[in-house]
């Protein structure tokens, strides 16, 4: 589960091997939600800029946690299994409840 400071929450893996995998490819995920396709390569691009090393380090990463660079998943594909994880069953049996006792807006809400 993943819960920010805006009030949202969201599962985002089952087991550590599905958290590292979007971590590695995408690892601005947390500034996807709510933006569209545009704005989402925009701040791709913007970490690129800030990191440009980021794809030898990800490729390292990689090989060191016993992962084929070529096995990662494309960005895209890293972050659309996480907004279908935010709202699928398993998130719905993991609802995070705020302080008023409402469950916190999903993460990857269908509304945003």
């Amino acid at each position: 589960m993943y819960v920010n400071l805006d009030g949202e929450a969201g599962l985002v893996a089952v087991g550590l091997a599905e958290l590292v995998r979007p971590c590695l490819v995408a690892p601005w995920w947390q500034s996807a939600p709510g933006r569209t396709a545009e704005e989402v390569l925009a701040v791709a691009d913007e970490y690129r800029r800030d990191l440009p090393v980021l794809d030898r380090r990800r490729d390292s990463a990689a090989r060191a946690l016993g992962i084929a660079p070529a096995d990662l998943p494309s960005e895209a594909r890293a972050l659309a299994r996480l907004a279908t994880l935010s709202r699928g069953p398993v998130a719905a049996a993991c609802l995070v409840v705020g302080n008023d006792g409402d469950p916190l807006d999903p993460l990857f809400g269908t509304g945003r």
